[in-house]
């Protein structure tokens, strides 16, 4: 099939493209501006050189570079004139095209040769499908699972700048492994009390009544945990005054950032469900996935379609490990690929931790994995289970069918 290629080095004011002929000669190349009227003329570029090469269709491809060119893809779908022609769309890896351009020694590094670059790499194929954009609503679902990953990630950087805060403020309940650093009852510790012995002199009763509330009544024992407390407390370094009110002036700023994430995160979680309802799918079936975490992994995966195997969404993700043999000689301790969706990573982990504790059979294979090793036993047995997770959601979408747990 003779098709036009076109290599788009997206930039946020001005495009790069290159234009090739089938037979890998080029055919044009310029500058457009990243705006409606540059993706309009752009579109007309292309359908000139389509008509005047006598070419059946296009194939379009651009490096995956944050968000600039997300608007010229759609612009390019929903244009009319270049819609009446086959056209595929791919968004690459930048890694892929990096490691292409590698072939071309000689080359500078420029825009106009990125572009050529891509255009190449898209005549030599083996660029799997095309992106998946025509159906939004997987688009519309990323865009808030995705806001929802950097929320986390952000929450959990928080967190452990807290924990070297409380650490400084009190030693002894950083170092305590039963008490929480970032539980609500510290967190009202910390906003409370202004220094380490304020908390070891309240009388037991009266902390163990503070206690209670903050806690909600979750503790079975309140009074023992108000003493391991106080026993910390006491046990903490002390600090000058000075140092000590500036600490304080920065855990609340701390708290209040933790707070105002975990809000966010509630919002976006209900966003995710209510958008989540308008995609069928059959992953909420699995026992302990729920809607947030089978939102995050459709909205990466999107039409399974665009898959072959279970193991081509596992490489997608960047659960596959890296091999190193020679000869007769295979190491053992191997790591995970550095390539990867992060996202779809991220969302099948998490789900992998929390059905492998309401799913027998997801949690007898988590064990067995963690009992194999002496090191990283958690971070590899649930990498592992992941793994396993991938297998049955290719499955379970490809087929359209509900989880059916095996039996014993």
């Amino acid at each position: 099939m003779n098709q036009l290629f076109v290599g788009i080095d997206v930039g946020s004011k001005n495009n790069a493209v290159y234009l090739m002929r089938p037979d890998g000669e080029k055919h044009s190349s310029f500058q457009m501006q990243n705006n409606p009227g540059g993706a309009k003329m752009l579109a007309e570029r292309i359908v000139s050189a389509i008509q005047s090469q006598g070419l059946a269709g296009v194939v379009i491809g651009m490096e995956a570079t944050s968000i600039y060119g997300d608007s010229l893809v759609y612009a390019l779908r929903e244009d009319g004139k270049l819609g009446q022609y086959p056209r595929k769309i791919h968004v690459l890896n930048p890694k892929l095209i990096s490691k292409f351009k590698e072939s071309y020694p000689e080359l500078p590094k420029n825009d106009s040769v990125d572009a050529f670059v891509i255009a190449d790499k898209l005549r030599f194929g083996r660029t799997g499908k095309e992106v998946y954009m025509d159906d939004y609503r997987y688009k519309a679902l990323q865009t808030l699972t995705r806001a929802r990953f950097y929320a986390v990630q952000e929450l959990t950087r928080e967190k452990q700048r807290f924990a070297n805060y409380l650490f400084l403020k009190c030693s002894g309940l950083a170092q305590d492994k039963d008490i929480p650093n970032t539980s609500a009852t510290t967190l009202a510790l910390m906003e409370h009390f202004d220094t380490a012995d304020d908390l070891a002199r309240i009388s037991l009763d009266e902390l163990t009544d503070f206690i209670i509330k903050a806690g909600r009544g979750r503790f079975s024992d309140p009074e023992a945990t108000a003493k391991a407390v106080q026993a910390a407390a006491r046990g903490s370094y002390r600090l000058p005054k000075t140092v000590n009110d500036s600490l304080n002036q920065v855990m609340a700023v701390s708290i209040a950032a933790m707070r105002a994430l975990d809000s966010q995160i509630k919002v976006l979680d209900k966003a995710i469900e209510q958008q989540f309802e308008i995609i069928p799918n059959t992953l909420t079936s699995i026992p302990g996935i729920g809607k947030v975490y089978s939102a995050g992994i459709i909205a990466e995966i999107g039409d399974i379609n665009r898959f072959q195997s279970q193991a081509s969404v596992a490489k997608f993700a960047g659960l596959v490990w890296s091999q190193h043999q020679s000869s007769e000689f295979e190491a053992q301790d191997r790591k995970l690929i550095k390539s990867g969706n992060r996202f779809l990573r991220y969302y099948l982990l998490e789900a992998a931790n929390s059905v492998r504790r309401c799913d027998s059979e997801f949690r007898r294979y988590y064990d067995l994995k963690f009992k194999e090793v002496n090191k990283h036993q958690h971070k590899r047995a649930l990498a592992l289970t992941a793994r396993k997770l991938v297998r049955l959601v290719f499955r379970l979408l490809k087929d359209d069918r509900l989880y059916r747990p095996p039996e014993g």
